[in-house]
């Protein structure tokens, strides 16, 4: 078989390692008993065995606190809010958070099946989620939709979108607000048309230095708290509305994986920094062109520094498929907000051949009409 889904399974460990918590939270239906995890379309907890639904219990307050950056080290080694435990692959390293009722055997990183207990985390917990609102059901829909536009995968991948190979998986972001203040110094051109002595026209650019300051708040600014995924990947489903995020409730990741952050809040606002400057570069950019009505801008230099610095961490909500093809590893996601959908697909020889033999074929034909017409 030339490819295989890398699935996560129900088994349970034989003794699973607990970490202590502040507050325990019942995910067992109180009708059966079974299992309850939670429902992306009605946003409760549900039992699968008897249908029973169950509302959040003391909801929390709408809003998710921003934490001054300089206090984040005060906050390290705090708890999740529920029965947790750690698993780390000993195949890719990768670390997921489960609670106590969700385990598995397999990676859902690379699908290595070698994967051993580890201590609770001692890390800082989330202070803020954005729950799944897209099912399993309809994120395989949407991927089977997605895959068909990729004519030159093997058709065993465009075969593979079954709703079992998909596993919801919150990632780790940092998203910053801050207060910024550029300087800057660039040319703006201004064109205009002259025509010359053989009455043709062209375009030519007058230029004129300028320099100036701009204040702009970064609000939300998201930083991937994980160097797992190719960011490629995941900014083709992007954005999430973190602006709307929630503060953080163990119930949220009831029958859900949770992958630990592997980048500090130290690695990822430095981070932040670059995707900042470029933001405030497309800024000054535009308001230099608006400024003085220019129609280009070159020799930007912005000198940018950053004041009130606040952070969230919070959990994003992705559905995970890995496929293995010929021994290569490929990953699909799926928004679990929005549906979008992104990931990068093997080619398969034989259609791309094809292609070029078309390709090839349609050119010479219009090759051929071109010459005959001429004589």
């Amino acid at each position: 078989m030339d490819g295989n889904h890398l699935n996560i399974s129900e088994e349970f460990y034989a003794n699973p390692t607990i970490a202590d918590t502040q507050r325990e939270t019942d995910k067992h239906c109180p009708s059966c008993g079974a299992h309850m995890h939670y429902d992306p379309e009605t946003g409760m907890l549900k039992c699968d065995y008897c249908g029973e639904k169950r509302a959040f219990e003391d909801p929390e307050p709408p809003k998710v606190e921003e934490i001054p950056i300089e206090e984040a080290k005060e906050r390290e080694s705090l708890q999740w809010g529920n029965s947790v435990k750690s698993v780390i692959c000993k195949s890719c390293g990768g670390e997921s958070i489960y609670d106590d009722l969700k385990v598995s055997d397999v990676c859902p990183y690379c699908g290595s099946n070698l994967v051993v207990d580890a201590d609770a985390p001692e890390a800082m917990p989330p202070n803020g989620v954005c729950g799944f609102r897209v099912t399993l059901k309809s994120a395989a829909e949407r991927f089977k939709k997605w895959i068909k536009h990729r004519f030159f995968a093997p058709n065993i991948v465009q075969k593979s979108a079954k709703p079992e190979a998909f596993t919801g998986v919150y990632i780790p972001y940092w998203t910053f607000d801050a207060d910024s203040y550029s300087t800057y110094t660039a040319r703006y051109g201004i064109d205009r048309t002259e025509r010359d002595s053989d009455g043709r026209t062209h375009t030519v650019t007058d230029w004129y230095r300028t320099s100036g300051d701009f204040e702009f708040f970064i609000d939300d600014l998201p930083e991937p708290g994980t160097d797992r995924y190719d960011r490629s990947i995941l900014s083709q489903i992007q954005p999430f509305d973190t602006n709307n995020s929630v503060p953080y409730r163990p119930e949220y990741i009831a029958g859900f994986l949770a992958e630990r952050y592997s980048i500090g809040i130290d690695d990822a606002w430095e981070n932040g920094k670059v995707s900042a400057k470029s933001l405030l570069e497309s800024r000054i950019r535009n308001k230099i062109m608006n400024e003085h009505n220019a129609d280009r801008v070159s020799d930007l230099n912005v000198d940018c520094s950053f004041s009130n610095v606040k952070f969230k961490y919070i959990m994003l909500p992705v559905w995970l498929s890995s496929f293995k093809y010929k021994e290569k590893i490929y990953n699909f996601m799926v928004n679990g907000q929005t549906g979008k959908v992104g990931g990068k697909t093997p080619l398969a020889k034989w259609k791309v051949t094809i292609a070029v033999i078309l390709i090839l074929a349609l050119f010479a034909g219009l090759l051929y009409l071109y010459v005959t017409t001429q004589n």
